[in-house]
Order: structure tokens, then C-alpha cells, then sequence
């Protein structure tokens, strides 16, 4: 979508870089001339990602293990960022986790991962980057991965939810609190863009043709990950400098078609809910 070296001597990272939508973000970013820092809990899959795209795209990604529930690794990833690079431009809160699963059937520990990761996760990045742009004189540029049922609300994904919602709520509060700094904050809800093996994940067996994203998008299939990868650069870049805490949908019109994007698993049985139980294990 942009011109080569849009992205040329920005520095962006990415949490939940290494794999899925964070990762093809991210290649798309080193295509049009961007330096990563990428980051997840798994530093030897992240070492993986960072090979593989320097190979297929050129440029630099640096690999940074971190645990975004944790303030600490947070604080001491970001100033390996900026030991690496020099500055940080640009933040890309991506990093998330989700269950499927009625809500009485989630233990409090399972609702708090979800939570701690998506709402507690975001803002430890989003602060820790802030205070230090702020500190700095230096502006910046945030954008956030929610989803439509951040403002619709969701059966199902009841901590998803909850946690989204508060991240498009901290989105537009910064977006007007620190503009004077020159820092910038944005968000992208995207429908369904299918990553290899999460929809398995989360919907095992049968159950992924049964309730099949595309059936429920009015134009009639999934989202390809250029289009968000389009969007998003679009959103880090210079040219979009005069949007700020807006959230752009992405979902073929999916959510207008029905709000909700798992209210229609009431459909499930109780006896396949203790089936997807028991293939998750019991460590929630």
C-alpha cells in the first residue's frame, strides 16, 4: 500500500511479535524499511522469527524476550530497545490471550491471565514507553490491537471483553491527554484474520467448519494479513499524523452484521464444552 522506505528510520515494536498477526505486521514494517524490536515470553521462537525475516525481507529485528504482566521484564526490555536502537518510535500493543468458554466454567486465575496479559500487559508497555517519550521530548506513536466486541460486548470471551474495552478506553483518553507531548494513539479492530493452528486452538475438531468466520462476514471471507498489515502501517507512519485516538475497523462489516463475535456458541452442547475442558487440561 505505501511507497518503499515509507517506514525508513522508524524504529517500531512490536509485543507478541513473534508469530501470527503481530509477525506479519512486523514484515510488512521491515519491508517498507522499518528496524523491529520484537518481543513474546519465548525468546528461542522469537530468535526463530527474527532470522527468518531478515532473511526474507533484509533489514534488522531484534529479538527481546519479555512477559508483558510483568513490570519489571517490561522495564528492562524497553531499555534494551533503546540500547539497541537508540530510540523507540513506535509501540504496537498486539500481545493478547483468550479462552473460549462460559464464563462460569473459567476459574478466577483463567479470567485474571486473560485480564493481566490483554488490559495489565498493554499499559505496562504503553506507560513505560509513555513516561519515557514524555521525559524525553520525544514523540511517539501507539497503536493498539482490540477488537469490535471491545464496544459490543461478547458472550464467550467474557475477559477478552472486558480487557479490550479497556484498552480502547486507555487508547482515547491518551490519545487527548498526551497529543501535547506529540505522541499519538490509535487502535485497529480486526474481524477474523485466521493465523495458522488459533483457530484450531480455540475451536478444536469439527467445530472450526461448523462455525466458520467467512459465513458470518457480509463479503463473504476471511481478512488476509496484508490488509491488516496495509492499515497498520499506514497508522505508525508520517502520513497519518493528523489521526489520533480513532479505532479503525477492519472486518468486512462483519460486526454490523451481527455484534458479538462468539454470542452464537450458545449453539454448543454442554457435552462438547467439557470435551474442549478436557482437551485444554486442566492448568486453568
Amino acid at each position: 500500500m505505501l511507497r518503499d522506505g515509507a517506514l525508513k528510520g522508524k524504529n517500531i515494536l512490536i509485543t507478541g511479535g513473534g508469530t501470527g498477526l503481530g509477525r506479519s505486521m512486523g514484515e510488512y514494517f521491515l519491508e517498507l524499511g522499518a528496524t523491529l524490536i520484537i518481543t513474546s515470553r519465548k525468546l528461542d521462537v522469537l530468535e526463530e522469527t527474527a532470522k527468518e525475516m531478515m532473511s526474507q525481507k533484509g533489514g534488522k529485528v531484534i529479538p527481546l524476550a519479555c512477559d508483558v504482566r510483568e513490570i519489571v521484564q517490561v522495564e528492562e526490555m524497553w531499555a534494551k530497545a533503546i540500547e539497541a536502537c537508540g530510540q523507540v518510535d513506535v509501540v504496537l500493543n498486539n500481545a493478547a490471550g483468550n479462552f473460549i468458554s462460559p464464563t462460569e466454567r473459567l476459574s478466577t486465575n483463567a479470567f485474571n491471565t486473560v485480564l493481566d496479559i490483554v488490559l495489565k500487559g498493554t499499559s505496562q508497555v504503553t506507560l513505560t514507553a509513555g513516561k519515557y517519550w514524555i521525559a524525553q521530548k520525544q514523540p511517539g506513536v501507539f497503536l493498539n490491537i482490540v477488537t469490535t466486541y471491545a464496544w459490543t460486548g461478547s458472550g464467550y470471551v467474557v475477559p477478552s471483553a472486558a480487557a479490550k474495552a479497556g484498552v480502547l478506553a486507555m487508547t482515547r483518553s491518551l490519545a487527548v491527554e498526551w497529543a501535547k507531548y506529540g505522541i499519538r494513539s490509535n487502535a485497529i479492530a480486526p474481524g477474523p484474520f485466521p493465523t495458522e493452528g488459533a483457530w484450531s486452538r480455540l475451536l478444536p475438531g469439527d467445530l472450526v467448519k461448523k462455525f466458520d468466520p467467512a459465513k458470518k462476514v457480509p463479503i463473504g471471507r476471511v481478512g488476509e494479513h496484508q490488509e491488516l498489515a496495509n492499515l497498520a502501517a499506514y497508522l505508525v507512519s508520517d502520513f497519518s499524523s493528523y489521526v489520533n485516538g480513532e479505532v479503525i475497523t477492519i472486518d468486512g462489516g462483519e460486526w454490523l452484521k451481527g455484534a458479538g463475535e462468539f454470542n452464537n456458541l450458545d449453539q454448543i452442547p454442554e457435552g462438547m464444552w467439557d470435551m474442549m475442558e478436557a482437551s485444554r487440561g486442566k492448568k486453568h
